[in-house]
């Protein structure tokens, strides 16, 4: 999911009326899961988006040091 940053990706998971969205980074000590979400529509919500933009931020911050 180029629009989170590198290495991050969404797994779509379809379901009878919506799709299950799981948002997650892969670094080299770990999948790190920024976020889920079901929705109908096609379009990632903007908030979301930044909200795993912060998510993943500070974990890469916190492994640093």
């Amino acid at each position: 999911m180029p629009a989170i940053g590198a290495g991050c990706h969404e797994l779509r998971i379809p379901d009878e009326n919506t799709i299950h969205r799981v948002f997650y980074a892969i670094r080299p000590d770990a999948i790190v899961l920024i976020g889920v979400l079901t929705k109908k529509t096609r379009a990632t919500p903007a908030v979301l988006v930044r909200a795993c933009k912060a998510r993943i931020r500070r974990y890469d911050e916190a492994r640093k040091g």
